[in-house]
């Protein structure tokens, strides 16, 4: 069975997230998210809009197309 893309999207964004290592506190507050929020989109729990998706690749300092481009290896 295929990852759902909502999941593979959330552990993207965490592997990124952990790249730069902050925490997920740290990192959804860069973006204005609540860190509920972040730890759902992380988790793949959260079906992100637009908007988020663009202030997430604006917080990494990303084209928006990184965000599904990127292969995680492990996000664990």
């Amino acid at each position: 069975m295929n990852t759902p893309l909502r999941k593979q999207f959330g552990s993207t964004v965490k592997a990124m997230r952990l790249d730069t290592g902050m925490s997920q506190e740290a990192f959804a507050d860069r973006c204005g998210f609540a860190r509920s929020y972040m730890s759902r989109l992380e988790r793949g729990n959260a079906n992100p809009s637009l908007d988020a998706i663009e202030k997430l690749a604006t917080a990494f300092e990303v084209d928006v197309s990184e965000l599904f481009t990127i292969q995680v290896k492990s996000a664990k």
